[in-house]
């Protein structure tokens, strides 16, 4: 495994009123391990531009337009932060902000392919965020999840890590079922469990678990892997990422 794209979850990166710098913090400083001590190239995929702005200015969050005016304002801001902290470890980071469409586009995913291969090359971090002040309603991903998995297969990646509130898939709900039990490898999806409510649990995310299955299934159908665990306690993605122990959280692989 040579290239990994992490996404990162606006529930993760917002903590009451504000941005949780000290989770943020904590992903800057495993990126930072996995590039140096592991030498993976890192694509990070990071939600959390909504929830930025809104810090500054207060606005409906249903509104798509108060939407893509929170995001103009939060994404300079969260990438004032990214820059900063990773610059504690030397590491320099672009901005990539792209739509569906750019995905669809032989030629305009031809380009952003282009682009990514001359940022890691240079041993520069690449940080994708939607381009949610230009894109409309029609356009949009909605969340992140669908990013990371696209950014995944057309960038060449080898697997797509999901860091948000949810810390993997379990064979029933968790919130309703204590005993439920959390499914450490899952090899297939089927449409039922696509069927769900989206059911984010934070006011400024639009993803939850059926965007993280929807987003493992086009993986799956592409023969990637993708790993889903917390990003509020990174542990698991520690002992997974760097010591290749799978303690805990959801490994999506094909079978053999």
């Amino acid at each position: 495994m040579k290239r990994i794209v992490i996404k990162v979850g606006s529930a993760v990166l917002r903590k009451n009123d504000e941005l949780a710098l000290d989770r943020l913090n904590n992903l800057v400083d495993l990126i930072a391990k996995l590039k140096n001590e592991k030498k993976l190239q890192v694509i990070l995929v990071s939600s959390g531009a909504v929830a930025a702005g809104n810090i500054t200015l207060d606005l409906d969050k249903t509104n798509i337009l108060n939407r893509q005016a929170l995001a103009a304002i939060g994404q300079p801001l969260l990438m004032k932060h990214y820059k900063k902290r990773f610059s504690t470890h030397n590491i320099k980071c672009a901005q990539m902000l792209l739509v569906a469409e750019d995905f669809d586009s032989r030629k305009r995913s031809k380009n952003a392919k282009e682009v990514i291969e001359i940022l890691l090359s240079n041993n520069i971090l690449p940080i994708i965020n939607e381009n949610d002040v230009i894109d409309n309603q029609e356009l949009l991903f909605g969340d992140n999840d669908q990013m990371g998995a696209h950014a995944t297969y057309y960038f060449d990646a080898d697997m797509l890590v999901i860091l948000s509130d949810i810390d993997g898939f379990y064979d029933s709900n968790p919130h309703e079922n204590e005993h439920a039990k959390l499914l450490k490898v899952v090899s297939s999806i089927n449409d039922e469990e696509l069927e769900g409510q989206h059911t984010p649990n934070s006011e400024f995310a639009t993803g939850g678990i059926v965007t993280k299955l929807k987003a493992a299934k086009f993986l799956l159908n592409k023969n990637k892997m993708m790993y889903m665990s917390s990003g509020f306690d990174l542990k698991n993605a520690y002992d997974f990422l760097l010591d290749g122990n799978h303690l805990s959280g959801t490994v999506f692989k094909n079978k053999g």
